[in-house]
């Protein structure tokens, strides 16, 4: 099989999209970066081609971390061409609630900081080659704020805006930067969840799909694209209706409940939720 992409670094490695992501630019033949926090799982994935992955666990709020992990890589492989900043936790979040100031902080950290220190050591090398495509993964969630996913919500928000801007920036230089926002996929990270999850997607058709979009050049990728049509039609309903409608949802488990995951990077939480290494809303 011929390779779209010949070499790739992905974060969030450990997670159900990122997994899928890197399994399935394995299988075409690229040479990957396995960027995640868990090494059991990226040394499994990196079995699949020894000889053309190589693994990594830095923090990737860590811009000093990041930027070495992307020097080794460069001199092991080169310049990459596909650069997909995957790396996420989710998890509910109360305002009330005084431990829940620290969730937003490291949200914020790992799902928008996260993805500009990933993009950032690879920005001028790629402008230098003319090539590359820039790639973050936001989610639905960050149209339209969400009750109890306040943290979570105002991330993708901000990573939405923050590609957007990335993308004018670099316009013109042959670098594509694509938004890629996911919906409700089939992962770990899913199953705590208490509400309907409208378009649940496998992380494997979901990974082939974003490729071909971003193989196309395309800028913004929902996935599926109805459950994008239901949310844009939701977003024309006048707020005090859509919040109403919303207001009779679960609210999605706050960190150290029932149902979340934990969050890395927050040892003084009791038991933190939070999806870690993967884009799901």
């Amino acid at each position: 099989m011929t390779a779209t992409f010949q070499n790739a670094v992905v974060t969030g490695a450990c997670g159900g999209l990122g997994q899928a992501l890197a399994r399935e630019l394995i299988a075409q033949g690229a040479s990957v970066a396995l960027v995640g926090l868990h090494t059991s799982t990226l040394g499994a994935l990196a079995a699949l081609a020894p000889e053309r992955c190589t693994v990594y666990t830095p923090d990737v709020a860590d811009s000093t971390a990041m930027q070495a992990m992307a020097a080794d890589w460069m001199a092991r492989a080169g310049i990459p061409d596909l650069v997909i900043a995957n790396a996420g936790v989710a998890g509910g979040f109360d305002t009330a609630e005084a431990d829940d100031l620290a969730v937003l902080r490291r949200m914020l950290e790992i799902n928008l900081l996260g993805a500009a220190t990933t993009f950032q050591p690879f920005v001028k090398v790629m402008r230098a080659q003319q090539r590359g495509a820039l790639v973050g993964v936001a989610s639905i969630a960050g149209w339209r704020g969400m009750p109890g996913n306040g943290a979570y919500c105002a991330s993708k928000g901000g990573l939405i805006r923050y590609l957007e801007s990335l993308r004018a920036e670099l316009r013109g230089e042959s670098i594509v930067v694509s938004t890629v926002s996911p919906g409700y996929l089939r992962t770990a990270l899913t199953a705590g969840n208490r509400f309907a999850m409208p378009g649940l997607m496998e992380p494997e058709a979901a990974a082939k799909a974003m490729l071909a979009g971003i193989a196309r050049g395309r800028t913004h990728i929902v996935l599926p694209a109805r459950i994008g049509w239901l949310a844009r039609l939701l977003n024309l309903l006048p707020d005090a209706l859509h919040d109403r409608l919303l207001l009779g949802q679960p609210r999605k488990p706050r960190v150290g409940e029932a149902g979340a995951t934990a969050i890395p990077g927050l040892p003084s939480l009791k038991e933190t939720p939070i999806k870690n290494e993967s884009k799901n809303a």
